[in-house]
């Protein structure tokens, strides 16, 4: 035989090569006994699943300002109004989901709501949303904050996809390292942003109001070109409610906290709870502060700045870099180049940037979720050495970069996908909740839980009828702008998921134990085992010794004349050992080793369709990666192809080399150390379907 028919066994060579940067990357393995360190209490749990909501005031305000412009500076007047209705929305979603995270504490969220009271139809629907606005959570948010920083640094504007990458990259290493780790890091710049914003509120609010200072934006001079001059009745119902649907971007993320209730330290919902009123509360007073700010310092904006923004008479042109509202108005309020501006404008790229962790919270929980119900594949279900969804984290980030690169990292564009998939969920989950009530009003005696039900039921109800209508005026405002691309995406998760949950439910039926006999219980009617071997050696003795101990019908080495030399070597040592099993030798004219040993192998099969046949392949195993590369891969084709062999089992006999041992030593004095081939399944936490809790 012209070499080696095994492969050395892979030991520790690519643990070795991974482990050093994967522990500097990431940290140190954690137990899974160590889960309950991993949860969040509320300072930072705010951070953590608040940070898009947040965060989204540093360009809702702009996004309706933009489009209020279509109509020029006269229709700046309705956005305090929009802002009235994007705060009776907000409240109203908040309401709604704290009875979300009361009656369905165990993190499915609007998933399990709706799973659970819609059906599976509507749960996957719900599920498909989700998953396409946390993509876009990530690419929208660091693509605003790219934005931001481009137009301090312009190196980060020239290169605005890899600067995207790059933070994407670096956000994913950041939850790789675990949630709680994570929201530490993140917690200090999203509270310097909130404190930053409210003190440019508090603040411009002193100096208009008290001492009766004029602030002026920098764009306060300019005049703006009207695209459409003098809109009035439908056109201006449909320009005020494309600019309200803008708006609305304030209110992504609300869902994330009703995903990552498991996350949160007991009592869970209560937590959850107080959290998500805290959310609100600061981005409706953010939110409404900042338009008021821009108001009243006459900031411009426009869609096409480079003709529609006039200033001195003549169009500022395509040189222009059109700042964010929030900066212009910290411009207007602290002075340009001031202490308190250079703060905030850092914090606001960072918060940006960092927005994105509310998506890296909620899709893997939710992948994982799916995972465990079949509509996702299982590794999603897995936890990785910091007891986070790593697979889901890294898919994530895999989503968001592939759209990052496609849309140039441009902000605008991106945005218009924005906000449909949430207002699905929205809509579906309290829905589903209005039923959840019902379905327990049904049975309820109790007159004082009664009564709170039927409080519920009502917030529920006026929350799937608002959030249903805005869905309506999103998908009509914003469908020909790029919402169409979400709904795609929503389309292909779908359909994905449920060709993923045929597949598992097909293996299931088809592996499923029967009661009675079957085929798969008879014992075969003989055991044919065959030792593959190349030469005599130790490994090939070790083989020869185990497959003796099967004590089989019948016992036979089997190798492949690709030498004669060789061959004829082989036959001498075997008879002058004396070695008291058969030896067959199959020719091989064009030097192939796997196809006479399988042809072979299925002959023994057709020939005898009862009997099982039993290969034997000794292997040694090498600790350097560099071993590796000096032994060819023929073993591994083999196994490959008797896999799909029915009636063939596959046995290999290791023999462990110095090197091997000596690897195993190295790598056991690391504290850390994993098995090569350990996996990890999770969540710790088994999921329930439903709470009977009922308080809101």
């Amino acid at each position: 035989m012209g070499g080696p028919v095994f492969e050395p066994l892979r030991f520790s060579v690519v643990s070795k090569l991974t482990d050093v940067p994967k522990r500097i990357l990431i940290g140190r393995a954690l137990r899974s006994d160590r889960l309950g360190e991993t949860l969040l209490p509320k300072r930072i749990a705010l951070p953590v699943f608040a940070s898009d909501p947040l965060s989204s005031v540093a360009y809702a305000p702009g996004e309706v300002l933009l489009v209020l412009s279509i109509a020029g500076v006269s229709a700046y007047h309705f956005s305090p109004w929009i802002a009235v209705a994007v705060v009776v929305l907000m409240f109203t979603v908040v309401a709604s989901y704290r009875q979300n995270v009361h009656a369905y504490p165990s993190g499915g969220g609007d998933y399990e709501v709706a799973n659970t009271n819609l059906g599976p139809k509507a749960g996957l629907t719900v599920a498909s949303a989700l998953l396409v606005d946390y993509v876009l959570t990530v690419a929208v948010s660091i693509a605003s904050g790219i934005e931001n920083l481009g137009s301090a640094i312009p190196f980060v504007v020239e290169h605005k996809v890899a600067c995207a990458v790059a933070v994407i990259v670096l956000l994913t290493l950041m939850n790789l390292r675990g949630v709680k780790e994570s929201g530490k890091l993140f917690a200090i710049p999203t509270y310097v942003f909130v404190a930053g914003v409210f003190i440019m509120i508090a603040w411009g609010a002193f100096r208009g109001l008290v001492l009766d200072d004029t602030m002026r934006a920098p764009t306060a001079d300019y005049h703006i070109k009207a695209e459409h001059q003098g809109l009035a009745g439908f056109a201006l119902v449909f320009l005020l409610l494309r600019a309200f649907s803008s708006g609305c971007a304030a209110l992504t993320g609300v869902e994330a906290i009703s995903n990552g209730v498991p996350a949160f330290r007991k009592p869970k919902s209560k937590n959850a709870a107080n959290t998500l009123a805290l959310m609100g509360l600061l981005a409706v007073t953010m939110f409404c502060g900042i338009i008021a700010l821009a108001m009243s310092t006459k900031v411009r904006m426009a869609e096409n700045p480079a003709d529609d923004l006039i200033h001195n008479g003549a169009p500022v042109g395509s040189g222009y870099v059109q700042n964010p509202v929030i900066s212009q108005v910290a411009e207007a309020v602290f002075g340009k180049g001031s202490f308190l501006f250079i703060v905030l404008a850092a914090a606001t790229a960072l918060v940006l940037f960092l927005a994105a962790n509310t998506a890296y919270n909620g899709f893997p929980l939710l992948g994982s979720i799916l995972a465990q119900d079949r509509y996702l594949p299982r590794q999603l279900h897995t936890r990785g050495d910091r007891l986070a969804f790593s697979n889901g984290i890294v898919l994530l980030a895999g989503a968001a970069t592939l759209l990052v690169v496609i849309y140039g990292a441009d902000s605008t564009r991106l945005i218009q996908l924005y906000i449909v998939g949430v207002f699905v969920s929205f809509t579906l989950s309290q829905t589903g909740m209005v039923r959840h009530w019902n379905r327990h009003l049904a049975t309820e005696k109790d007159q004082a839980k009664r009564r709170h039900m039927v409080r519920s039921r009502a917030i529920n109800a006026f929350g799937a009828f608002f959030t249903g209508l805005v869905l309506v005026v999103v998908l009509v405002t914003k469908f020909t702008h790029g919402a169409w691309v979400a709904l795609l995406g929503m389309v292909i998760f779908y359909a994905t998921m449920s060709a993923i949950r045929r597949h598992y439910d097909r293996v299931a039926e088809e592996i499923a134990a029967p009661e009675g006999p079957s085929d798969d219980s008879v014992r075969p009617s003989r055991v044919h085992s065959v030792v593959l071997i190349s030469k005599i050696h130790r490994p090939t003795l070790r083989a020869l010794a185990y497959a003796k101990l099967l004590r089989s019908d019948t016992l036979e080495a089997l190798s492949v004349n690709v030498d004669p030399a060789e061959t004829k070597a082989l036959r001498e040592e075997w008879e002058r050992r004396g070695i008291d099993v058969p030896l067959k030798v199959l020719d091989s004219p064009y030097r192939e080793i796997t196809r006479p040993i399988i042809e072979y192998v299925k002959g023994l099969r057709k020939e005898s369709p009862r009997d099982a046949v039993s290969v034997i392949i000794p292997e040694y195993v090498v600790g350097h990666w560099y071993e590796h590369l000096l032994h060819n891969q023929s073993a591994l084709r083999l196994k490959g192809r008797l896999l799909f062999t029915p009636g063939v089992m596959v046995t290999s006999v290791p023999y462990q080399l110095v090197s091997s041992e000596a690897a195993k030593q190295r790598a056991r004095k690391r504290q850390d150390w994993n098995a090569p081939g350990a996996v990890r399944r999770g969540p710790a936490e088994e999921r329930t379907k439903e709470s009977s809790q009922t308080k809101g």
